[in-house]
């Protein structure tokens, strides 16, 4: 039944665009032929020229249908469906011009086929775009919908207009366009004016009656949509956003993809362009290993990594049900019985050579390590264990077999470090360095960043839960700041920096302007719509109140791409890490800071190291 009433209204469809070309074509053939013989043409010269103008239709038609033209054409009126018109018409002309000359018959002009052809084409032109005037006229967007602002008057912006005035049913009635570029301050999109930049929200707010502004920018930076949220709440607005363009290209843009702002939006969305070229040609067809693969960055990694099509992504972590999250979120199931899956321990050593024997990758990026401050700081022997031994179990099995690219993932916490993992995280750079001085011509080098929002324990997921909680939200300080970038652009910069990095360097990503936490608790509170108290308990031992990126002697120079730096740090051999794990918790962490900072470790007599 479904499928009899599809097909006549496909039928209907195509006899009614069938009846429009004809019809075009003799109305062109008649008034070619009244312009001929200047409105005094004889009925029987209109009855040829008829005739003529009918057969030209028919093969129009014949045409047309060969080439698929009538299923479904001028459903849109775009420039597709008035160039197949076009086209189609003009191959006509030019066919029955080449009949003309070749047979001249007597009383048709050789120019009759092209002016009859000019004029149906015309009437065809026309026709299309007044059924896609009554088709908007139609579509209107419900008259009680929300009144929206939208910001951005782009390509983007107007396909979201186009999208919300056809919706009956929408929830959105846009109203005024807002834009900061003065070159388009006097359009007129989709029947709504281009009324201000962003100075004017407040204005455009109270003359249109508007209660939301729709930010219609997929590419929308952090610090924008700060300034426009502050600018929202001032003109009492709710405020919107599309998704990073990166989760539209798949269909264009719709009033289905607008949602509200989260702290995510906020705080990161950073515009990433990456040489996507490049770092295809890295991965493609090679062993590629990943160490911590079930957690954060590791997995999104792996996720990142395996559309380049690697030969064999290998994804190695402790933790069982990680790895079982990070294969359902690559291949769609998760038996857990595929070679790929590697479940070790980075402290192991024998488990871990063991593995690099096995798969010998061609890259690896280590991503697996403890990074909880408070906690390393009451264990720092545990930092001990996994960020120092366990990073050179996996630099030296990755030497023994000939890893052509090596990429540790570290810390801002790094830079001029403080902490037991700032220690030994600052460590493990000096520990690159040292491998890739005898690793051949294989690239060893270490990448730096900061706080990454929806890690695991992160910031941002504590503070929601709090709120859920009810509160109080605590915050160390008033005063302390971070930086912060979203996970996906971390992968992004890390695999970016591993095609540019050079031998023994370490590469750290641009986050952007540190951010005030204090502010961030807020801002969360003021969306959560919720009256919470924030707690100062108070920065935690050996915790920074702002967060450096580079440590001194360091310069931030940029050679290859400007959200990346290059610098160095000193060597260290594995020899010099005199960390006794009998010793004590005191003196684990002063001898890992000495080794960080590369103070002489004069008070303590050098051990070996059992791992």
């Amino acid at each position: 039944m479904i499928g009899r009433s599809m097909f006549r209204k496909l039928r209907l469809l195509q006899s009614r665009w069938i009846i429009v070309d004809l019809g075009s074509w003799l109305v062109g053939a008649m008034v070619a032929a009244e312009l001929r013989f200047e409105l005094g043409a004889s009925p029987d010269v209109i009855l040829s020229y008829l005739l003529v103008g009918l057969i030209a239709g028919l093969t129009h038609v014949a045409l047309g249908w060969f080439t698929r033209e009538y299923f479904g054409r001028c459903r849109r009126g775009s420039f597709e469906d008035l160039r197949s018109v076009a086209t189609a018409t003009v191959m006509n002309s030019v066919f029955w011009s080449l009949v003309l000359i070749a047979f001249q018959p007597v009383g048709f002009p050789r120019t009759m086929a092209v002016t009859s052809g000019l004029i149906a084409l015309a009437l065809m032109i026309s026709a299309c775009a007044g059924a896609r005037i009554i088709r908007e006229r139609a579509q209107t967007p419900a008259p009680d919908g929300e009144r929206a602002i939208l910001f951005g008057a782009g390509e983007a912006g107007e396909q979201l207009a186009r999208s919300m005035r056809r919706d009956p049913a929408g929830k959105y009635l846009p109203v005024a366009f807002l834009d900061d570029d003065r070159s388009l301050q006097s359009l007129r999109l989709e029947g709504i004016d281009v009324q201000g930049s962003r100075d004017d929200i407040r204005r455009v707010a109270r003359g249109t009656g508007a209660t939301a502004l729709i930010v219609a920018i997929a590419r929308a930076e952090s610090r924008l949509l700060n300034e426009l949220e502050d600018r929202c709440e001032a003109a009492g607005l709710a405020m919107l956003v599309l998704p990073p363009v990166s989760q539209l290209v798949s269909h264009g843009v719709g009033v289905g993809d607008v949602r509200e702002v989260d702290e995510a939006d906020l705080l990161g969305r950073s515009i990433v362009k990456t040489d996507q070229d490049a770092i295809g040609n890295m991965l493609h067809d090679r062993r590629v290993l990943v160490t911590g693969a079930g957690g954060s960055i590791g997995s999104e990694l792996a996720r990142t990594i395996s559309p380049f099509g690697p030969s064999q992504l290998i994804l190695v972590d402790r933790d069982e049900s990680a790895l079982h999250a990070v294969e359902l979120s690559i291949k769609g199931r998760a038996l857990l019985d595929s070679d790929d899956l590697v479940l070790a321990d980075i402290r192991d050593v024998d488990r871990i050579n063991e593995v690099f024997e096995r798969y010998r990758p061609d890259i690896v990026f280590h991503a697996a390590a403890l990074k909880h401050l408070p906690l390393l700081e009451q264990a720092p022997k545990e930092a001990v264990k996994t960020n120092v031994m366990g990073t050179w179990n996996v630099l030296s099995a990755a030497r023994s077999v000939g890893v052509e690219v090596f990429v540790n993932i570290s810390t801002d916490k790094a830079a001029n470090p403080t902490s037991v993992l700032g220690f030994s995280k600052r460590i493990t750079e000096r520990l690159t360095t040292e491998v890739n001085e005898d690793a051949g011509p294989g690239r060893y080098l270490s990448v730096r960043f900061g706080n990454v929002l929806g890690s695991r324990g992160s910031m941002l997921g504590t503070f929601m839960s709090q709120i859920e909680r009810g509160g109080p939200v605590t915050v160390t300080h008033q005063d302390v700041t971070r930086y912060f970038m979203t996970i996906p652009e971390a992968c992004e910069l890390v695999l970016q920096a591993s095609v540019v990095g050079r031998r023994g360097e370490v590469l750290i990503l641009d986050m952007g302007e540190p951010v005030r936490i204090a502010d961030v608790a807020k801002r969360l509170i003021r969306h959560s719509r919720q009256r919470i108290e924030i707690v100062y308990t108070g920065l935690r031992p050996a915790e920074k109140l702002h967060e450096e990126l580079l440590a001194e002697g360091e310069r931030d120079e940029r050679p290859f791409h400007p959200k990346i730096t290059h610098t160095t740090v000193a060597r260290l051999s594995i020899s010099e890490v005199a960390v006794d794990l009998g010793d004590s918790d005191a003196d684990c962490r002063m001898r890992l800071g000495k080794l960080a900072l590369n103070e002489p470790l004069v008070d303590f007599p050098q051990k070996t190291n059992q791992h």
